[in-house]
């Protein structure tokens, strides 16, 4: 039916904590499950309104096994199927009778109750993709299903990370742009920054970068998006770090279907490890998809009541459409301004239940200088202290605990001066 993707139990590695799990989005596949017990079926109805199943047709039918084999026996089989069975030699019997009605290429997904290696090795052996042990929750039917399409032989799928302000002017492009160079810079990620502000987006300027191209271009022709399009539009600000720009021009007006990113995020994924969305303060149907169908979220935040208020909503509404994903981060920023009446960073965290990751001072010199040169922080000042929280926040972000450092050599110094002659 289909090859092995899945490594045998004693061979699989450690399992990632699930705060810092990343589970890739499943392309636009079929998936019909077959299951005996309604427990089950519920489980597959709450994946399938998972975000990283969105683009997935589901279907689900009870009955199990006979039902499957008795539905491919005039039915083309789908991309993926999910069975559900708690008996030993019937599961064998019936996946070598599926085998003979199933379409080159399809998928085995078998929800059993028996954990036996030797069971698990069997299934392998009959060209089941994955065995997952009963009883399942959602999340567990989406990591097996997207895990197909994730594998190490697969083409890998890139991590999106969203970061929108709480409110207009807290410096949310800021903290995105900085973020973005210490994942390039100090995490050797190679990343994508893509300025979702059309009109008035500011990545250009941080970065220093005028491209005849941007994002624009690619939402207004979708027909055109592909890979070869997309690099076409990428502006290069260092080895890593790479900028889909805004236009930032008034000469249109920039009205979008809640669709209208897909086919853009869709490619960049396939091309970078890790996309970096400026999300606007504006609230539509895109933007919301945006957020929603993000891998993680960064809300940037100061620490004021309005500010307050629209954190906890966003939180509230995340969280409520992201049942199986973490909670998404908030950061303080601009934190102590003078003679500012503020709310506490503790005070903060009790109405929001959760921690900032970081509390970014005020410090309008320092940040004032690199946005009017178009430099990052870590270009101003090497040794400042908020590249160390830029850093925390890469890091929770992208779930890499250790810095990337290149390795030096006793030739190093004298390589350096030939380089400067």
């Amino acid at each position: 039916m289909i090859s092995y993707a899945r490594q045998t139990q004693e061979e699989q590695p450690e399992a990632p904590t699930p705060v810092e799990e990343h589970i890739a989005p499943a392309p636009r596949v079929s998936v019909q499950a077959f299951c005996e017990t309604v427990e089950t079926a519920a489980a597959v109805q709450s994946a399938g309104e998972d975000r990283r199943l969105g683009k997935a047709h589901l279907k689900i039918q009870m009955g199990g096994m006979a039902a499957a084999i008795e539905a491919y026996r005039s039915a083309p089989t789908p991309n993926v199927i999910v069975l559900e069975s708690d008996g030993r030699n019937d599961l064998l019997t019936g996946l070598d009778h599926l085998a003979t009605v199933c379409d080159a290429g399809t998928r085995v997904v078998v929800i059993g109750r028996i954990n036996d290696v030797m069971l698990y090795r069997e299934l392998v052996r009959r060209g089941v993709s994955d065995y997952v042990l009963a009883p399942v929750g959602a999340i567990d039917v989406v990591r097996s299903i997207c895990n197909l399409f994730s594998a190490p032989e697969a083409k890998a799928v890139g991590r999106i990370i969203a970061v929108v302000g709480a409110k207009g002017g807290v410096g949310a492009s800021t903290i995105s742009h900085n973020v973005a160079w210490a994942i390039a810079r100090d995490l050797a990620m190679d990343a994508v920054v893509a300025d979702l502000d059309l009109a008035f987006g500011t990545a250009g300027l941080d970065y220093n970068q005028d491209p005849p191209q941007g994002i624009a271009d690619a939402v207004f022709s979708p027909d055109r998006v592909d890979t070869a399009f997309i690099d076409r539009l990428l502006s290069k600000c260092t080895d890593h770090l790479s900028l889909l720009a805004a236009p930032a021009t008034l000469d249109r007006v920039y009205d979008f279907g809640t669709d209208a990113f897909d086919a853009v995020f869709d490619t960049l994924r396939s091309t970078m490890p890790c996309i970096v969305l400026d999300i606007p303060h504006q609230w539509s149907g895109w933007t919301k998809r945006a957020l929603i169908g993000a891998d993680d979220i960064l809300i940037v935040a100061a620490p004021d009541l309005a500010n307050l208020r629209n954190t906890k909503n966003l939180f509230d509404l995340l969280k409520a459409s992201r049942p199986n994903d973490r909670p998404p981060l908030y950061c303080l920023n601009q934190v102590g301004v003078p003679k500012r009446p503020e709310i506490a960073a503790a005070e903060f965290a009790k109405a929001i239940e959760s921690q900032p990751v970081v509390s970014i001072p005020f410090e309008p010199q320092i940040f004032g200088s690199a946005a009017n040169n178009g430099q990052m922080i870590a270009e101003i000042s090497a040794n400042h202290k908020s590249i160390e929280m830029f850093l925390q926040i890469a890091q929770r972000l992208t779930g890499r605990s250790e810095t990337k450092k290149q390795k030096s050599s006793l030739l190093s110094p004298l390589i350096e001066k030939l380089r400067g002659k």
